[in-house]
């Protein structure tokens, strides 16, 4: 059409975030999260490779796919001393096995210990977690 006005040209459209409703937590039953915790880093893939060998510092958490890192934070807190510092600061990873197997540790977000200054509240769902996730945590 001949004169037809365009729309502007934006730049960069911001990816799409698919809205996750509210888990009706009273009606739904909660999954169960494997959280390892360790301080100072993450754990690597090969923790993870041989199943039933994981981690020994591990952390069996019944919740649901709308959980925050904030819950998560306050639940790790609960059981791990060194997430209870001050200025503790946790690094959230999901380590997940790949097509052919093996095992992918990757970093989805960070909070701090106590709320002042949180880095990342997103919510499992929102990070891609899927049922059978681990969880794995680093305090720094």
């Amino acid at each position: 059409m001949a004169g037809a006005a365009q729309p502007p040209k934006r730049g960069l459209q911001p990816p799409h975030r698919p809205r996750f409703a509210p888990v009706d937590r009273e009606k739904t039953c909660p999954l169960l999260l494997r959280v390892f915790t360790k301080a100072g880093s993450h754990h690597v893939s090969d923790d993870f490779a041989v199943r039933g060998k994981e981690p020994k510092d591990e952390v069996q958490i019944y919740t649901w796919k709308d959980a925050s890192l904030r819950e998560l934070t306050d639940l790790v807190k609960e059981v791990a001393p060194a997430a209870r510092r001050k200025n503790a600061k946790l690094s959230f990873a999901f380590a997940y096995p790949d097509k052919r197997g093996r095992f992918i540790v990757r970093e989805v977000g960070q909070t701090f210990a106590f709320g002042n200054g949180r880095l990342d509240d997103k919510i499992l769902a929102e990070l891609g977690f899927e049922i059978g996730d681990y969880l794995d945590v680093a305090i720094m």
